[in-house]
Formats: C-alpha cells, sequence, structure tokens
C-alpha cells in the first residue's frame, strides 16, 4: 500500500510554494520537502519533534 502523504497547514502561507508533508508507514513517519527527498524516522522520534515544536524549543528556521 502506496504511502498517504498529508501536506503540513503552515505549508505555503506565503504563495512560495514551499511544502512540508508526512505520511505514516507501518512503525516510521516520512517526512518529505517539495526541494529534497524523503527522510524516514521513527514515530516516537517524530512524536518528540512534534511536542519540541509545540514547547518552541526549535525557534524559527
Amino acid at each position: 500500500m502506496p504511502a498517504v502523504w498529508r501536506k503540513s497547514s503552515r505549508s505555503n502561507n506565503g504563495g512560495n510554494a514551499d511544502c512540508v508533508e508526512v505520511a505514516f508507514t507501518g512503525p516510521t513517519a516520512r517526512v518529505r520537502d517539495s526541494k529534497n527527498h524523503a527522510t524516514t524516522i521513527a514515530v516516537p522520534g517524530w512524536a518528540a519533534f512534534v511536542e519540541a515544536v509545540k514547547r518552541g524549543e526549535l525557534g524559527q528556521v
């Protein structure tokens, strides 16, 4: 079964066509950028990343 990609609600907020998407495939989450290849990370790592973003620990890029 192919991965189902979900686009971030924050993507393309300036009309610049930047896009971040995530797909959950079994025990891993796959993250991809419109300009780069997909990277696979473990779901626990993804959850920790999301929590750090919510706490504002990563700042703005």
